[in-house]
């Protein structure tokens, strides 16, 4: 259905593709991927007829529908289910014609075609698609306009969805999604009836949509077949053949090279000598692989370390001024190593309850008990436009350090990920994720308790997706995850709280059953789940008995809190003790010293004590 045969193309002095081609059948179902500015956008812009090539061509089936979302998002004054319904063109035209029509034949061809195009059923296509991106009933009668830009953006790809063009392009369809909408995004696209290639960093998506993965890499296309875990294996077996090669091609060519210096000047070799010399000449070398490293995400321990629990609530409420309660009947606690994905839907409080942990936030009712020593990062995608857009990494590191020498602040620079390239590199001038890189460092920069990550791969490719990823899994501290990004909450998060109706409550299911009660609440799945039947995926077993065990071991992890504070100041008691015998003088009133020697003697059985029961409840706790 679609041919890219070797095209052209450049951006001014930047060539993005150099001679590429690949071929996708009808009703593909393909995955783009590449890192960020290799050019998948302008490749979509090119099979779209947006921009020409400057060799080669881009065909398509004579009367093939090609869909994109807007990049405008639709401002509007119709309700939001008319703008979805106005996007299939071909209906709206052939309902005005029936309007007007008066010849028999020419009213019986636009009746069979509003047949063939299912048109009576539009408008409950296009309150499924809506509902299924998260609108209500309520709100699918309410005015576009009305929206906020990044719900618009979601009318905006409802549009195109209900559209159904034979050939789908979508350029990071999530971005705009919270989890619940890209869960069900992902089980649309599973049965989207005609082609589509999607542009995403999302990998569980990347596995459950499509059959194809096409590469772009080198200025070249590269299909895969297979999910995106079929195409990493591949790849890296690719990369491992082709680095194998390499090396025997220079091991060859350094055979050749010697051998013709050698004797390319003796007559009885000097034929010899210009055949190896041609044939070096022929030998066309193996391309080295580009240098894939990335600078790996670091986020460094917290520099005073803090006893659990580090945040307790208790029938906490949280609201904006004086407005109603957007959470209310919070009875959480946050441990020193907690991972904590939060789910619920966008608008149901998860923000509002990341500001209430971080202290941004007062609650209104109830007792939220922070940790004398508490130091929260915080980070969320708005933040990125709060950068100083002339500032670069150094500068941004310099004004934290400002005592620190000019080696200091490039090393730390350098930590945050930014080379000698990019460490001088206004933060206008950034891409999207190395801004978020960069964020992240600055937000995480003295070591902190706990780590409030929201949406922070929107800008970040696979690759430092999983760099992210490997870096959590490092970090001493505790972290509360908003993201709709499933890979990295089930690879970070070991506990899961929903957001939902008004509270937040321990969610005992993984990340399957989420997405088994969210498609079926929005009518994308065959029926509920039996929340009576006993089977459960090892990660909702695994995820409930660890929230049993910090349950039953709540009281102990109390106990010993107590027990280390006693310990701490019975050391400090003594050393006080200590000091003051050793300053009595010699005059001193003998009952004096022996008044201190008592206390002391009373203090080291007390410590003695308190380090054993210390010891028997940590032997507890591991038991």
């Amino acid at each position: 259905m679609l041919h890219i045969n070797d095209i052209v193309f450049r951006i001014g002095d930047r060539l993005l593709f150099d001679g590429a081609t690949v071929s996708l059948p009808a009703k593909a179902r393909a995955g783009l991927v590449g890192r960020n500015g290799a050019g998948k956008t302008t490749l979509f812009r090119l099979i779209a007829g947006e921009l020409g090539t400057e060799r080669g061509a881009i065909s398509l089936p004579r009367r093939a529908r090609v869909g994109q979302v807007a990049q405008e998002a639709p401002d509007d004054a119709r309700p939001l289910i008319e703008v979805v319904m106005a996007a299939d063109t071909e209906r709206v035209a052939l309902l005005a014609e029936a309007e007007t029509a008066t010849d028999g034949h020419r009213i019986a061809e636009i009746q069979t075609r509003l047949i063939d195009i299912d048109a009576h059923s539009a408008e409950a296509r296009a309150a499924t698609i809506l509902a299924g991106l998260g609108f209500d009933t309520v709100t699918q009668g309410q005015p576009c306009a009305e929206l906020s830009g990044g719900w618009r953006m979601r009318v905006a790809l409802a549009a195109t969805l209900f559209a159904q063009p034979d050939l789908l392009l979508l350029d990071e369809p999530t971005n705009y999604l919270d989890l619940e909408g890209t869960l069900w995004l992902d089980a649309y696209l599973a049965r989207y009836p005609y082609g589509f290639i999607v542009i995403s960093h999302d990998r569980d998506l990347l596995n459950s949509a499509v059959d194809t993965i096409v590469h772009l890499d080198g200025c070249k296309l590269t299909p895969y077949r297979g999910g995106y875990d079929s195409f990493d294996r591949q790849r890296r077996e690719r990369q491992a053949l082709q680095l194998r090669l390499k090396k025997k091609q220079d091991d060859q060519r350094r055979h050749m090279e010697a051998f013709v210096e050698r004797f390319r000047y003796k007559a009885s070799k000097a034929k010899q000598a210009q055949s190896r010399l041609k044939a070096l000449q022929k030998l066309q070398p193996i391309a080295a692989l580009a240098d894939d490293s990335l600078a790996a995400f670091t986020f460094p321990a917290p520099q005073k370390p803090a006893k659990p629990p580090l945040v307790d609530m208790s029938d906490a409420a949280a609201a904006y001024g004086d407005g109603p309660p957007v959470l209310r009947d919070l009875n959480l606690r946050i441990d020193d190593d907690d991972r904590i994905g939060l789910l619920g839907a966008n608008g149901n409080g998860k923000s509002t309850l990341a500001k209430l942990i971080a202290g941004r936030l007062t609650a209104t009712a109830g007792r939220v008990k922070r940790h004398h020593r508490l130091e929260v990062a915080y980070f969320a995608q708005h933040q990125l436009d709060e950068l100083d857009p002339a500032a670069s990494p150094y500068q941004q590191v310099r004004a934290r350090l400002p005592e620190a020498t000019e080696a200091q602040v490039r090393a730390r620079a350098g930590g945050l990920g930014f080379g000698a390239g990019k460490m001088d590199t206004p933060a206008e001038k950034l891409s999207g994720g190395e801004k978020a890189r960069l964020l992240l460092g600055l937000a995480t920069f003295d070591g902190p308790h706990v780590m409030i990550l929201d949406e922070p791969t929107n800008h970040l490719d696979v690759d430092n997706r999983e760099a992210l990823v490997r870096a959590l899994a490092d970090y001493p501290g505790a972290v509360i995850l908003i993201s709709h990004d499933r890979h990295l909450l089930e690879a970070t998060a070991d506990r899961l709280w929903l957001v939902a109706d008004g509270t937040v409550v321990p969610y005992e299911g993984d990340l399957d059953d989420y997405r088994r009660d969210i498609l079926a609440s929005r009518g994308a799945a065959s029926g509920r789940r039996d929340r009576s039947s006993p089977a459960r995926s090892p990660g909702a077993e695994r995820r409930r008995a660890a929230a049993k065990a910090r349950e039953k071991t709540a009281s102990l992890r109390k106990k010993i809190s107590e027990t280390e504070h006693l310990i701490e100041s019975l050391h400090k008691e003594i050393q006080t003790l200590d000091a003051a015998l050793a300053d009595a003088s010699t005059n001193a009133a003998a009952d004096r010293i022996v008044q201190l020697s008592r206390k002391r003697a009373e203090a080291a059985d007390r410590l003695s004590a308190a380090e054993d029961a210390w010891l028997s409840l940590s032997q507890q706790l591991a038991g």
